[in-house]
């Protein structure tokens, strides 16, 4: 057997904050048709909440073992550092892996990370299958790629060292430049106007032919995104972006943090909160695991901006911490203390 045929086909999943990969990951779990998968999830945030959403899915095709988390910044800023030895652990189950799923931080910029994948020590023994990005469709459709854009050109407006476009802009279209086929989540909250309008602007800043998928509750056949055969790591040059032409960058323009809060009797109050900090304090993602009072099962909260989603995912375990605790991510700048006094209640 050869080297290109024994190596390792690896999808890379990218999109911004809240847009929807980890629902999708957990998708293509669920129906992955006995194909054996392994995941590198990378978090922007103290707590590993992705992680723990895909190791609760209970498949045999992917253990926990299968699932490495990587809490120490941003993936594409430490890829040797974080994310080879990463694939080295993967890489030496038994038994074998025939896929690796990469779930990027929000941040991420996915052209370094497939460059990585160019060293000759990576490349002799897993390929680029192909880059999937995951758009939020009804924040696009109203022509926004966060959820609080006049908080982001403030912030923008207010720093006089830069000369180029609004940061998270340029972290959404780079990460458009790289993929090679774009999913356009919760496509079942948009109307036909909506969607088309969320398609207009991915088609702006898309210069090859890739496709859109519209997408709800992250469906997508596991017969689309895996299997391209694309060898992506040898067409990255073809794939343009801004920061072609810098050594790294800087994610200084992003605050996250961990808060505790106490256990609660109402999550339909604690959703209340969480929208609350969004539209105050220009907070644009909350994920975390809650102890409601008097309830054995674990509740899972999610907020994108405003837009918060909970439910219950699985009953605590005697090994649980039951501290209930959410990550908090915004632009920089964000008002800690006054977050904790909305959210904790």
């Amino acid at each position: 057997m050869t080297a290109s045929v024994s190596r390792v086909p690896c999808t890379v999943v990218t999109g911004f904050l809240g847009a929807g990969k980890t629902t999708l990951i957990r998708h293509l779990l669920e129906n992955a048709g006995g194909k054996r998968l392994a995941i590198i999830v990378n978090e922007f945030g103290d707590i590993g909440i992705d992680g723990e959403i895909l190791k609760g899915c209970g498949i045999d095709t992917c253990p926990e073992e299968n699932i490495v988390e990587l809490a120490n910044g941003c993936i594409c800023c430490t890829v040797a550092d974080d994310f080879v030895p990463a694939l080295d652990q993967i890489l030496s189950l038994t038994p074998r892996v025939d896929h690796i799923l990469i779930e990027t931080s929000g941040l991420a910029l996915p052209k370094p990370l497939v460059q990585a994948f160019q060293w000759p020590t990576v490349k002799s023994r897993v390929t680029v299958d192909g880059v999937i990005a995951v758009v939020d469709g009804p924040a696009l459709a109203d022509g926004r790629v966060a959820n609080d854009m006049d908080a982001l050109q403030a912030q923008r407006a207010q720093d006089e060292t830069l000369d180029h476009d609004d940061p998270v802009e340029e972290v959404f279209e780079d990460q458009l430049a790289c993929a090679d086929l774009i999913i356009l989540s919760k496509s079942d909250l948009m109307d036909a106007a909506g969607s088309a309008r969320a398609n207009a602007i991915i088609g702006e800043h898309t210069a090859r032919a890739v496709k859109i998928v519209p997408t709800s509750q992250g469906k997508v056949d596991p017969s689309v995104l895996l299997g391209l055969g694309l060898a992506v790591e040898d067409d990255i040059e073809n794939r343009k972006t801004h920061h072609d032409d810098e050594l790294d960058h800087e994610h200084d323009d992003f605050d996250s943090f961990v808060i505790d809060i106490p256990s609660i009797a109402n999550p339909d109050e604690l959703a209340l909160r969480v929208a609350t900090a969004a539209e105050e304090e220009n907070v644009l993602r909350v994920k975390g695991f809650v102890e409601v009072g008097g309830k054995p099962m674990r509740l899972l909260l999610q907020a994108v901006g405003p837009r918060v989603n909970h439910y219950y995912d699985r009953a605590w375990t005697a090994d649980d911490d039951r501290r209930s605790r959410l990550v908090v991510i915004g632009l920089k700048g964000l008002n800690r203390p006054a977050i904790e006094r909305i959210l904790a209640g």
